[in-house]
């Protein structure tokens, strides 16, 4: 016998819209983005393929596919959980790459994939799945605060099951800061181990 989670609606509101546009993780703030298929424009993960990396071993490093991490989506609430968790008294949504930040809705990073983010543009984004944490976010907060040697690390521990989500481009169209969001998950199934 299977559990299942309904499907849910939820609403939210951008707090801040992000591109980055450099090798760099830090984002900078926009007055809007424009989203296409192939991402956030301007935006350095903007693509409809991209090359795997670590997270794909079963595939050859560089290997084409399909880019299901267009967009990087982080939570002001989970954000203020990590920053209090690191004793840091902030951690802006650009020191790691974001872009977008949301505020309102609950346990963001924890939201299933396939979940639909819909804008009133139109623009649509579809979660591909929750957003790892990893040294390379650390050491860009740790830039910011030079005498915590610590944080690098302890971002990876501090960021578990909060770190955000990531996701690609459903439908074309423009986020402002302000906008709502509204958010629709599809009723789950858990699998069943057991055989």
């Amino acid at each position: 016998m299977s559990d299942e989670t309904p499907a849910l609606t939820l609403v939210g509101r951008v707090e801040g819209v992000f591109v980055v546009d450099s090798e760099a993780v830090q984002s900078t703030p926009r007055a809007e983005l424009h989203l296409t298929y192939a991402g956030v424009v301007g935006d350095r993960h903007e693509g409809l393929l991209r090359p795997s990396g670590a997270r794909e071993p079963w595939y050859p490093r560089g290997t084409k596919m399909r880019n299901e991490r267009q967009v990087s989506i982080l939570s002001v609430e989970e954000l203020a959980a990590i920053a209090g968790a690191l004793a840091l008294p902030t951690l802006p949504a650009a020191w790691i790459g974001a872009n977008l930040a949301l505020t309102g809705v609950p346990h963001l990073s924890r939201l299933p994939p396939r979940t639909l983010l819909m804008f009133p543009s139109g623009a649509t984004i579809r979660v591909d799945g929750d957003n790892g944490p990893c040294r390379k976010s650390g050491a860009a907060i740790a830039r910011h605060h030079p005498d915590r040697s610590d944080v690098e690390f302890a971002f990876v521990k501090a960021a578990a099951d909060r770190r955000g989500l990531v996701g690609w481009v459903e439908r074309e169209g423009v986020v402002r800061p302000g906008d709502a969001v509204k958010l629709r998950t599809w009723r789950q199934l858990s699998y069943p181990f057991e055989g």
